[in-house]
């Protein structure tokens, strides 16, 4: 399957919050997917981590994510931009979540998230469960 893995997986992990364990478990099986996360989501991870100053942590988290879990990352040309705005409209979403939707159906990627606003999108979500 070919995933796109939505920012609040990650942060749900390098934070330890309560799903933890189920994010841990999606990129411990990465090797059963073609797995990908945005730009932006990268970026997201690394202007968290980085108000934090933990610039240790982001290094970490790039080593982990595109080195040993070897996720591809993905994102919208200036000319792909419109369906960011497109999507926001369609299902009222914010932007990193338009964003999020509108590389999903570019690139034919299975969104995995915690967040319930794709359910409302025709292309839906998955929970790290379903698919680990």
């Amino acid at each position: 399957m070919r995933l796109l893995i939505d920012t609040n997986i990650v942060l749900e992990l390098l934070l330890g919050q309560t799903q933890a364990d189920h994010a841990k478990k999606l990129f411990e099986n990465a090797s059963h997917h073609e797995m990908f996360m945005s730009d932006y989501s990268v970026h997201s991870v690394g202007l968290l981590l980085f108000r934090r100053a933990r610039h240790d942590a982001f290094a970490q988290f790039l080593t982990d994510v595109f080195e040993r879990a070897r996720l591809g990352m993905v994102f919208l040309p200036a000319r792909d931009m419109h369906t960011v705005v497109d999507a926001a409209r369609r299902f009222g979403l914010d932007f990193d979540d338009a964003y999020q939707l509108a590389i999903a159906e570019k690139y034919s990627l299975v969104i995995v998230s915690f967040d319930q606003d794709f359910d409302r999108t025709g292309l839906g979500r998955k929970i790290p469960s379903e698919v680990s």
